[in-house]
This record gives C-alpha cells, structure tokens and sequence, in this order.
C-alpha cells in the first residue's frame, strides 16, 4: 500500500492507495475516532458492485452504516438530489458525530462531499474512490460541490475530506471508456507538472490500458502527490491552484452546452487539453513538436482531441465559458502551456485565437 499525505494543518489526511483495501474501509474509519452512524452514498451501478463489501466492513468495525442511493450520472449533481438526501440523513438520525462515505466516481464524491460540508453545518466525510479520474482527481483536494443549469459545479465549497481509501481492484470492474477518461487527467498532470510522467505514460499506456498493476499503483500515486503538492501551496484556489484546471475552461463549456450526456468528463476536457495546447503554440510559443506529442497521447488513449461545432454552438460554448468559476472582470482566464510540465495561469486570451483553437 502506498500512502500520500495531503499536509493542510488540522484538515491534513492520507490517500492510501493499493489493492484490496475495501475491505480494510471500516478499520480506517474507526482509526479516525469518528462517530458511530454513517451513510455510504452510492449509485445503483457502484452500489450492486461494492456496496455489500462497505457495509460489511463498517459494521465490523462497530459502526451503524445506512446505505442512501443517487442517480448516476453528471446530472446527479444537482440540489433536488441534495435535497432528497438531506431527508434521508435526517430521517435516519445522522449527527454531528456521524460521517458520510461517498463510494463511486467523481460524481458521487463530489455530491457526497458537498452534503457532508453542508449537513449540521459540517460532518466527517471519507472518499472511497472506485474510477480512475475519482482515484487521480476528485476525490482530493477538498473541491465538493453540484451542478446548475447555467453552469458546473457553480454550488459548492472547499471542505476536505478525513481520509481517501483508492482500492485499485474497483478499476478492474470499471468500463473501458471510463478507464480512458480517467488517463485524460492523468496526462494532464504530466503537462502542467511533471514531463518525466508524461514520457512515462508515453512508453507504457499500452499496459496502463491492461491495468498492470505496478504501473497503474505509480500512476495514481504521483498524480495524488502533484495535486497534494499543488493543494498545499493554494488550498482556495487564489493562484496556483488554478493550473488543475488545464483544459478545464473549454472542457466544462463542452460538457454543459451537451447537458451532461454526449460526453464524459475526461473526454470533454482531453478535447479542451488539445485545444489549450494549441492556443498555448499561439500565446506562449509552445513548441509545434510538444503540440503534436500531446495531442498524440490522447488519441493513443482512445480520447477525443477535436469537436466540429456549428456557429450556433460555438456561440454557446462561448457564453457557457463566461459561466466558469475562473472568470475575473468578466474575461475568462486559461492555463497554457510555455512547455510540457511547465504552465503558466490567468492568461487572457484573444476570441479568435479560441475560435482557431477549435476549428
């Protein structure tokens, strides 16, 4: 098992990442000293999976576990099934003691963790992250929140979880497409941070793809430690923070102007990575050569790297951009990229170069 200390004073917590660890959740938890009731929110698809195992281990641990199920999907995130939830935690007496375990992919973390922020104004919450992008991403760093119509993640707050359990044995039941859109924030990490991950991720997505063992331990590992890096240094997102969100500005647009449903995220924002990358060539002089080697890695990932989009479209992706929680004055601000590993943040970027960018 590989341990990665997220240090944030008295909200710091570990990512324990390894195989097998499910059954290990209840033990982890009861080391916390956190209350006796709980609640695993979970999806019908994840529940059926591993829901059985969560509950197993809390109880043996001595904890009263209640299980609340959500819809799947990005338009779960949304305050009519917070609301539902809030009833449920209610009706089952959940205190200020009490802790919420989300069990599932980001959505869920995302959902979980923001009913846990907001419930009795504050309970515990621990992330058992079971897809890729949740283990890699989500799941750490304390971003909880849901959707509006207008827009994502506009309704949230920064609340840090008590632990992240990644049992790299739930990536073994996870679709293929989901496996692929979960290395699109794995491959992110290499532009903004680390070049000598993107080179490894270009000599071995083959066998991530197989889910080899080693590999995909270290991948998960490094992509926790980047983003604990980053998310100690700016745990509010006021500056640094902001390079996370490379390829998100025109990924999130994507997403919302396809109501949540043509695309995953991981795809949306491979397609927005693509494009900062050439907006990046345009701005910052990236190399035309580095363009090339990451627009290359995501098409050897199987991701989308390209979107046709009518005039009608462009213009909403356009005004969806204006919705992003990174506009300042107005101007939507981008990360880019002056060289694979080095970004730079708050750029402002001409409309045409945006539009050539898509084209």
């Amino acid at each position: 098992m590989r341990t990665v200390k997220v240090p944030l004073g008295d909200r710091s917590y570990s990512i324990k990442i390894g195989n097998g660890l499910l059954p290990r959740l209840g033990g982890e938890c009861r080391r916390l000293k956190l209350g006796k009731r709980c609640a695993v929110v979970t999806n019908r698809a994840v529940g059926r999976l591993y829901a059985k195992a969560a509950l197993a281990s809390l109880r043996l641990a001595g904890f009263t576990p209640v299980e609340i199920l959500v819809p799947a999907g990005e338009t779960a995130k949304s305050l009519k099934t917070i609301q539902a939830c809030y009833d449920k935690l209610a009706r089952h007496r959940i205190e200020r003691s009490s802790f919420i375990v989300a069990l599932g992919g980001g959505v869920v973390g995302d959902m979980a963790g923001f009913l846990a922020a907001s419930y009795l104004r504050g309970i515990g919450f621990v992330q058992v992250p079971t897809t890729l992008l949740a283990q890699v991403d989500s799941s750490v760093g304390g971003k909880v929140g849901v959707n509006l119509k207008a827009g994502k993640n506009l309704v949230g707050a920064f609340y840090q979880p008590r632990l992240v359990l990644c049992d790299l044995d739930t990536l073994k039941t996870l679709p293929k497409r989901e496996l692929r859109a979960g290395l699109a924030e794995v491959i992110k990490y290499g532009i903004i941070y680390d070049a000598v991950l993107f080179r490894r991720l270009e000599r071995t997505l083959p066998e991530l793809l197989r889910l080899e063992a080693k590999g995909m331990a270290h991948i998960v590992a490094r992509s926790c430690q980047i983003k604990a890096k980053v998310v100690e240094q700016d745990e509010r997102e006021s500056g640094l923070r902001a390079i996370l969100n490379y390829g998100h500005t025109i990924g999130h647009a994507l997403e919302a102007i396809s109501h949540y449903g043509k695309y995953l995220h991981g795809e949306a924002i491979s397609i927005g990575q693509v494009a900062a990358s050439i907006i990046s060539r345009d701005v910052l002089g990236l190399n035309r050569a580095e363009v090339n080697r990451i627009k290359k890695l995501f098409e050897q990932a199987g991701l989308p790297t390209s979107v046709r989009l009518t005039k009608p479209q462009l213009a909403k992706v356009f005004a969806a951009m204006k919705l992003d929680k990174k506009v300042s004055g107005g101007e939507v601000k981008f990360v880019l990229a002056r060289k694979v590993g080095q970004v730079e943040f708050g750029i402002d970027v001409p409309r045409a170069t945006i539009n050539t960018a898509l084209k």
